[in-house]
């Protein structure tokens, strides 16, 4: 199934839940969230590297007493302070006390007990916790200030102080980190854009939370994983023929942009599907019939694609968009379509540009289909948004109103459906920022959806492979050298991959 993401206040109800049924002590299960963090830091930084761990008094700073003292048994050398005044939790101070019997740990009141990092190698961040619901003020603010102004790496125990776990941190100071350890589960603030430089790379480790109460939780929001999709991986009958696949048509091209659709035509075929026809204008036709033989090339209008259309009769899914531009006979086209299709399309590109400019389109848009926006898109079509996270919420609101499911692409792209849920993708790398992507995920998405996939696991499938085909072609070209044909390329590993572990 896909990893759930839980909110802070869900999160404690599962530590809750996992001490009173197990049952264990609070004690014994930081211990054991301790435990995890410092078997993952040990895999990353050896003894030569100085710690100093930065704690507050709740049991966030726990944790760190506690990871100070497992690294301390391990001859690591370590320092360590507490911020702010007061006890703090009963078993922060547990823990506190353990660790006191081997180090001296100051506490940090005031600017002038702020901790010298230079000769530290690792600032391990346990300040706050997911259940932080202020923004740092003070001494802590201080401290956060100088921990991101040493030039020492940051490892954040389970998220970073300062970043709200459910809603925007985008006037917090923050802690910087280079690393997050998650505890069980990953974190909604880990997926924003906005959070980046805050999170870092993240991972999570598991501390032994009851699975079973985790699964009853109710959430919006989901992890993709290759678990969840493997249900979606159908191996072929060998007395199969062509017409078992699908036959799709992608509605693609103008002058001067037959790149689009060449891309989106390569990524489809790639993808599996039987037949592929493709509707260019007329300046096209051999640009296509030369660069992607296998499929059947329409023309429609000489330098765009105008309202004078063939039969859209016998397609399995329909693929609209990349690089059709937005010529009012163009609209006409997509207003055609939309009004004939009897099931859902894929649009992309200038046909939501198109959507966005003429909104009553909006309302022929066939129930169910897939629209790929990326944000700049998307905010065309749904409105600004002033964080990443109301910008979720925005996506949320956008598909249930059309019936649709909408992509939202990025680092962990989004995909909303109908019903309210969002499910973000794992799979995918920097290298893909790049002309051309986003034509070949619209051409993977409308092949699998003549695959008679449903919208739904289209959808999924699609944007998970997609990232995957390019994670392959990151290893063999690298980020910077990667181009959108890489991806394509890449594709048939991307399907022998998932086969092989499905």
């Amino acid at each position: 199934m896909a990893i759930k993401i839980l909110s802070a206040s869900q999160i404690k109800e599962v530590d809750a839940y996992t001490i009173l049924h197990e049952p264990i002590a609070s004690i014994d299960l930081m211990e054991r969230a301790a435990a995890a963090f410092t078997e993952w830091f040990v895999s990353k930084f050896d003894k030569r590297h100085l710690t100093y761990i930065v704690c507050g008094t709740g049991n966030n700073g726990g944790d760190g007493m506690a990871v100070g003292r497992m690294l301390y048994d391990r001859d690591y050398e370590v320092s360590a302070c507490v911020v702010g005044p007061g006890k703090g939790s009963g078993d922060f101070q547990i823990n506190y006390e353990k660790l006191s019997h081997d180090i001296t740990i100051p506490v940090v009141l005031d600017e002038n007990d702020l901790p010298d990092f230079k000769k530290t190698d690792v600032i391990i961040d346990a300040i706050f916790g997911s259940g932080l619901t202020r923004r740092p003020s003070g001494i802590h603010a201080f401290i956060i200030k100088k921990m991101n102004d040493a030039r020492a790496k940051r490892v954040s125990v389970d998220i970073s102080s300062g970043l709200f776990c459910d809603s925007s941190s985008i006037n917090n100071i923050s802690v910087k980190a280079d690393y997050t350890i998650s505890f069980q589960l990953p974190k909604m603030a880990f997926l924003m854009p906005e959070n980046d430089a805050c999170v870092g790379e993240w991972h999570v480790v598991d501390i032994g939370l009851d699975h079973e109460f985790i699964n009853r939780q109710i959430t919006h929001f989901h992890l993709l994983t290759e678990n969840f999709l493997r249900p979606f991986i159908f191996p072929r009958n060998k007395h199969a023929h062509k017409g078992d696949f699908g036959k799709g048509l992608l509605v693609t091209g103008s002058y001067g942009k037959m790149g689009a659709s060449v891309l989106a035509s390569g990524a489809f075929m790639r993808s599996g599907a039987g037949l592929l026809t493709v509707l260019v204008p007329k300046c096209g036709y051999i640009i296509l019939q030369t660069s992607v033989p296998e499929a059947m090339v329409m023309a429609s209008g000489k330098e765009m694609i105008e309202d004078k259309l063939p039969s859209l009769e016998g397609y399995d899914a329909i693929g609209i968009g990349p690089g059709i531009g937005t010529h009012e006979e163009t609209v006409k086209a997509v207003k055609t379509i939309l009004q004939l299709s009897d099931r859902p399309v894929v649009i992309d590109a200038d046909g939501l540009n198109i959507l966005a400019e003429n909104r009553k389109l909006l309302d022929i848009v066939p129930s169910r289909s897939i629209l790929t926006p990326h944000p700049k898109e998307f905010e065309r079509l749904a409105g600004a948004a002033q964080d990443d996270f109301s910008r979720i919420n925005k996506l949320k609101q956008f598909s249930k109103m059309l019936n649709c499911y909408v992509i939202l692409k990025g680092a962990h792209t989004a995909i909303a459906t109908p019903e309210g849920n969002i499910y973000f993708n794992p799979t995918g790398n920097p290298g893909m920022a790049t002309g051309g992507s986003g034509d070949v995920l619209t051409g993977i998405i409308t092949s699998l959806l003549a695959q008679h996939q449903s919208p739904f696991h289209a959808a999924v499938l699609g944007v998970y492979m997609h990232g995957l085909a390019g994670d392959f072609a990151k290893e063999k070209v690298g980020e910077e050298g990667l181009i959108a044909s890489d991806i394509i390329n890449n594709i048939p590993e991307a399907l022998i991959y998932l086969h092989k572990r499905a």
